[in-house]
């Protein structure tokens, strides 16, 4: 018996409230497990996984089985793919990154794409800006952030320039070497 290939998704991934918009689209297998698409969407939007996440479809939460006393009631991300959240074009959940920081992502099915054997997946096809920082504040705070990178007159700035360790370049945005660090991750 041969089994089916999975379809491929491709998805548009959007860091919420984000003004210019922080974005990627990608391709996925539709089957990706959704503890597997977390990595992914670390890599292609460029955090650390350094903090606790969830995706939310409707009123469902989906999540790694949490330790501790968060009171949130989750089903465990292992035993669900992707497919069975998104089933049609223009479905949408949400994931959420850091808890504190609230980076919350849309993730839209923009297209179904028949399997082949040709496509790379996970693969990072477009894209716009560089990830915000970690631990900046969210998406008010990574704002702030730019807005205060701007004014050299700023006292904060150099604390600031300091913090981050190196220069920091919110139009950045490198294809290449997402994609490489997918090949590494996924290859």
């Amino acid at each position: 018996m041969t089994i089916k290939p999975a379809n491929i998704y491709q998805l548009k991934i959007t860091l919420n409230d984000s003004k210019p918009p922080i974005w990627r689209r990608v391709l996925v297998a539709s089957n990706i497990n959704l503890s597997v698409f977390h990595k992914v969407i670390q890599i292609v939007m460029g955090w650390t996984d350094s903090h606790l996440h969830q995706f939310v479809a409707g009123q469902v939460f989906y999540a790694p089985p949490y330790d501790d006393d968060f009171g949130m009631e989750c089903k465990d991300e292992s035993k669900y793919k992707l497919s069975q959240l998104l089933k049609k074009e223009k479905d949408k959940i949400i994931y959420e990154y850091d808890f504190g920081d609230s980076w919350r992502h849309k993730i839209e099915l923009e297209k179904i794409l028949p399997y082949d054997a040709k496509t790379v997946f996970p693969s990072c096809i477009k894209g716009k800006l560089a990830c915000p920082p970690e631990d900046c504040g969210g998406v008010w705070g990574y704002a702030d952030l730019l807005e205060t990178l701007t004014e050299t007159d700023n006292p904060d700035r150099e604390e600031l320039l300091h913090w981050l360790g190196e220069k920091f370049e919110p139009d950045y945005f490198n294809i290449t070497e997402i994609n490489a660090e997918l090949a590494h991750r996924f290859r």
